[in-house]
């Protein structure tokens, strides 16, 4: 069934209330919260990180709190357990059976805050969730309700205690994003806002998890040409065959590059991606999962550094639907 007008209308206004409703609690971060909103919307899982006070994971619980869902937060800790994560079978001495008894992982946004504080084994808890929107326990897979999204938070310059996401796990986030210091003036403005009280009390639903749901089924028919594809292939194998990448782009990049250009695309009001669209989300989608060589990192080269090289040597195909 191909999209009409109306459609995208209607998409349209739920992103933008979205966006537009959580920019009331987080100012002057208008295109965080819309790669936010993007992963969301595109079936992925988002990564913030950045250092402390600049408001992860109020921008996580602004998020919950703009849609009428479910919300958990887990506060990742050492002696985190799995099944403090995924949920555990008890024993139900009045039917003689055990029965499952759900954990915070059951929920349609879930909040993991400060992940890196947990043990390996408690972090790869999430794999199978973030994969497969699933989980196992004893034998018995549990589906778990959509829309889902992971949205877990990390200190970068914090690393006393911590256990680094390896990146196979790194690799299941869809994009990575950094809050950043506000400037001057919305800081000034926040001051002024926050001083009595903060705003995120006052904020409400402005759509239900069903409108999610019907916004990814529309994101799902956006147009992608073949030669669209064909450029997020050579985008790919261009970071893997980078003198200065250790590990490039994996397939599961490409695939997630497509579903939040599609997104973006149709955010714009449009039924068709183009290499623009592409271009809006390459950072975020690739820039944790490219590994940068010691002796590059030695000459001062970043993974935005690459990126940038890697955007300027790969031919940009056309961008009119169907070409």
């Amino acid at each position: 069934m191909s999209l009409t007008p109306n459609d995208l209308e209607w998409y349209c206004d739920r992103y933008t209330a979205v966006v537009e409703n959580i920019e009331h609690v987080i100012q002057g971060k208008r295109s965080t919260i819309e790669l936010v909103v993007t992963s969301l919307v595109a079936e992925g899982h988002l990564l913030i990180e950045d250092v402390p006070g600049v408001g992860k994971t109020l921008l996580a619980k602004s998020l919950a709190r703009s849609i009428d869902c479910s919300f958990q937060r887990i506060q990742f800790t050492p002696d985190l357990l799995p099944a403090d994560v995924t949920g555990v079978s008890v024993w139900n001495r009045e039917t003689s059976s055990f029965s499952f008894r759900a954990g915070p992982v059951f929920a349609n946004v879930v909040l993991g805050d400060e992940i890196n504080r947990a043990s390996p084994k408690t972090q790869s808890a999430l794999l199978e969730a973030m994969e497969e929107q699933q989980i196992t326990v004893d034998g018995e897979t549990h589906i778990l309700d959509s829309p889902f999204i992971v949205i877990a938070t990390q200190n970068p310059i914090e690393h006393e205690g911590t256990y680094p996401l390896p990146e196979a796990q790194l690799d299941r986030f869809m994009m990575r994003v950094a809050m950043g210091y506000p400037e001057r003036s919305k800081e000034l403005a926040m001051l002024q806002t926050h001083g009595a009280g903060s705003t995120f009390n006052d904020l409400k639903a402005v759509v239900h998890a069903e409108d999610i749901v019907k916004m990814t089924s529309i994101a799902r028919q956006i147009h992608f040409a073949d030669v669209l594809r064909g450029y997020l292939i050579d985008l790919a194998e261009a970071t893997r065959q980078h003198s200065d990448i250790l590990l490039g782009a994996s397939p599961r990049a490409t695939l997630f590059l497509q579903r939040a250009a599609r997104t973006v695309a149709a955010a714009e009001g449009r039924d068709y991606a183009n290499p623009d669209d592409v271009k809006k989300i390459l950072s975020p989608v690739l820039n944790h999962r490219l590994v940068v060589r010691p002796e590059a990192q030695m000459r001062g080269t970043s993974v935005h550094n690459v990126l940038e090289s890697v955007v300027a040597s790969v031919p940009v195909p056309g961008s009119r639907p169907g070409t």
